[in-house]
């Protein structure tokens, strides 16, 4: 008995300290919870500014002699929206930027935003990284739509694609979230305070895993920093369809959609079926717009499955 009330007064003493810590430094927690998370996945943070002046900070993990498994992240989003795959994806060597315009990267404005321009960033920012072999690579949303440019434009150097709802096919049918952007004009992915994000948070995901308030009141603070260059970013990458540049790419694909996704219709799917020469296709039940996030184990072993069968 004694035993138990002496666990009981720990965790009682435990709890004040998490909370008093919350209460007094909420910035300062969160970002050793965002810590945590990371080294979960074995991944440090790094910086490099390239000869063009533009500074790239992402996240590297440790096992540099693995196939290297880029992971770009989507719209309004930064580089640990993979945080919660990595520890299931040890297998590789991870590299996992913000891009330019999002989390702690540059953010010049105005600026060329669209995928093109990105995706001569990042080879750019390979290049000074000495990637000096393929590598594979995945992107969620957004992210999806620049690594489908990426290969387009390079393609001897990309040894497969994984993508997760990506964006820039346009003649897909309309998602609700694009319904309201053409209705309105407004866009729901984008906010301007606390409770806007949390409404993003609940849009984007139909299993998100847990977030404790203050944290999402953390993420959300960055958001409405980046509202005004999120308007314009989003603006360039609406008028940019993938859809000709990936005609007839050759690339192995494994093309990841969630069936609730509200943001990007999953007709998308029978889109780049279509276009596209090697796509093999995921269609995740009960799952929305960022499977890496909502279901992780299943969609960093799929992806295992995958380039292991291509290896066969």
């Amino acid at each position: 008995m004694k035993i138990v009330k002496a666990i009981a007064a720990l965790v009682v003493v435990a709890v004040i300290g998490i909370t008093g810590t919350v209460m007094v430094a909420p910035e300062g927690t969160a970002e050793f919870l965002v810590d945590v998370k990371r080294g979960l996945g074995d991944l440090e943070e790094k910086e490099i500014t390239l000869p063009s002046g533009l500074t790239y900070v992402y996240l590297e993990s440790e096992n540099t002699d693995a196939d290297t498994l880029v992971l770009l992240h989507g719209f309004g989003a930064d580089k640990d929206n993979f945080t919660e795959s990595a520890p299931y994806l040890k297998d590789f060597h991870l590299i996992v930027p913000d891009h330019i315009g999002f989390g702690e990267s540059s953010k010049p404005n105005p600026a060329d935003y669209t995928p093109t321009a990105q995706a001569k960033r990042l080879h750019e920012l390979f290049s000074e990284l000495n990637l000096d072999r393929k590598i594979h690579m995945g992107g969620s949303s957004m992210g999806g739509h620049i690594a489908m440019t990426y290969a387009a434009l390079y393609p001897a150097e990309v040894k497969s694609l994984w993508l997760l709802d990506p964006g820039g096919v346009w003649s897909a049918p309309k998602s609700e979230v694009m319904e309201i952007v053409e209705e309105t004009g407004k866009n729901p992915l984008t906010a301007k305070t606390e409770d806007e994000f949390r409404d993003v948070f609940d849009i984007v995901m139909s299993e998100p895993p847990f977030v404790p308030g203050f944290v999402l009141d953390q993420m959300a603070k960055k958001r409405i920093d980046n509202f005004e260059l999120e308007q314009d970013i989003f603006a360039q990458i609406k008028s940019d369809s993938v859809e000709e540049r990936v005609t007839g790419l050759e690339t192995p694909t494994l093309l990841v959609w969630g069936v609730e996704d509200r943001v990007l219709n999953v007709g998308a799917t029978d889109v780049l079926e279509q276009l596209m020469q090697n796509v093999t296709t995921i269609k995740m039940e009960g799952i929305g717009h960022l499977p890496q996030l909502e279901a992780p184990k299943q969609t960093a072993e799929d992806l295992k499955a995958f380039i292991a069968g291509l290896e066969q």
